[in-house]
């Protein structure tokens, strides 16, 4: 196991020394938590990280910055309390290995996990090393059997089971897109809904939740033990998590920031400064930034990543340093379109579009509105009075703000009014 390999057996992980960014020992590894999924291979959701103390913290993947032969290196803050697994999480080392599963007419055990690296710092389960246990064994005296690595599918039936009713239903919904799981869930009565939603993971969980209407965005919320909320809103885009936690009384909405990744919170904090009809309130503080020096190739790289959307994916935009939000000096923006037509290496500071004027935060629903129609926009800078990036407004963000306040339960009832009608009145 190497820190360039993507696959990785979790029994070599176990007392590994955990070291932050200063180089300094948190603890050691004491085993992986996963999100059961019965469809698709189960997301990695951190490791259990034991203290000098023997307390035992749970440190999410997206800390893990580097894994190698001997030690894990992690960077932010720890959130040292006290690990406390929930319902829909599996421990692999404590609850899978030495598990007996039936194979081919066989019985086997599993020997071993493996865990490979999907996306940048996101981790699913891959394959199982099982070994055969001997029909003849006895008392445990017997040989071991011969060892074999199979994919992950071949034993997910087995290892984690949960009541039927639910299982089928996670299973329906594994599929769907977010609107479609949003509106099962509106349709379920509200324990059910709590139920289904405690099983979902944090990412399915947060997609469906931007698509309910407010108030039942607010009461299912509310009905998930406050760490699980946390967690959801650190997997909203920071816009919508901003929008529903300006919903939540005061001080459940403090708790609840506390709890979130720092970096996640500070994006919602900034935010919350802004009124929520204004550019600054609707922006998301995650455009695509770049420097003026940087390539085509790299900006056609960049616009590339699977999770944005493609109104955000439309625009590039430039800055000095630093290239994150709030960025140093702005200095325009560059279309997807004109990046298309140019050869890789050139260097996008050449390209600006000079024409192109950024909103103030403090603009309003209609002067956001007339912007985008002046400049058959999908997405449009917000800079401060400092001349910095903040974030940018997408079209997608101004009809969520223009549309009626119950447009999204319109649609959950399948109201015939036209839910695309602004009211200006």
């Amino acid at each position: 196991m190497v820190s360039n390999a993507r696959s990785v057996f979790i029994s070599r992980l176990q007392g590994l020394q955990v070291l932050d960014a200063s180089g300094d020992q948190v603890g050691k590894v004491h085993d992986v938590v996963v999100q059961a999924r019965l469809v698709g291979r189960p997301r990695v959701r951190g490791l259990v990280v034991e203290l000098f103390a023997r307390r035992r913290i749970f440190v999410p993947m997206l800390r893990v910055h580097a894994i190698d032969l001997t030690q894990i290196s992690i960077v932010g803050v720890v959130d040292t309390r006290r690990f406390d697994r929930r319902a829909s999480e599996v421990l692999v080392v404590d609850d899978l290995f030495d598990r007996e599963i039936a194979r081919d007419g066989r019985k086997a055990s599993i020997f071993d996990v493996s865990m490979v690296e999907v996306r940048n710092r996101e981790w699913e389960l891959n394959e199982v090393a099982l070994r055969d246990i001997p029909s003849n064994r006895r008392f445990g005296l017997a040989p071991k059997g011969p060892m074999v690595i199979v994919p992950w599918s071949v034993v997910a039936a087995d290892v984690l089971q949960a009541e039927q009713s639910t299982d089928t239903k996670l299973a329906q919904l594994a599929g769907m897109k977010p609107a479609d799981v949003a509106r099962e869930l509106y349709e379920m009565d509200p324990e059910r809904r709590a139920e289904i939603a405690s099983a979902l993971d944090d990412e399915q969980l947060a997609d469906a939740f931007q698509e309910l209407p407010e108030d039942e965005q607010v009461d299912l919320l509310q009905a998930l033990e406050k760490e699980r909320a946390a967690d959801v809103l650190d997997e909203m885009d920071p816009d919508d998590a901003a929008d529903l936690i300006n919903d939540l009384p005061s001080e459940l909405a403090e708790e609840l920031l506390n709890r979130m990744e720092p970096e996640e919170a500070a994006d919602v904090r900034n935010l919350l400064k802004y009124p929520e009809l204004t550019a600054g309130g609707m922006m998301t503080p995650e455009p695509v930034i770049l420097g003026a020096d940087d390539t085509v190739a790299k900006a056609l790289a960049k616009v590339r990543h699977e999770d944005l959307t493609p109104a955000l994916a439309s625009m590039v935009f430039l800055t000095r340093q630093p290239h994150d939000t709030p960025s140093g000096r702005y200095l325009g923006g560059v279309h997807l379109q004109r990046l298309l037509r140019e050869p890789p290496s050139l260097l996008i500071g050449q390209m600006i579009d000079t024409e192109l004027q950024p909103l103030p935060p403090e603009a309003d629903v209609e002067q956001v509105s007339r912007y985008f129609a002046t400049y058959n926009l999908v997405v449009a800078p917000v800079v401060n009075a400092r001349n910095q990036l903040v974030g940018a407004v997408t079209v997608d963000d101004l009809l969520d703000h223009m549309l009626p306040r119950d447009w999204r339960g319109d649609q959950m009832d399948g109201s015939d009014e036209d839910a695309a009608a602004v009211n200006h009145d």
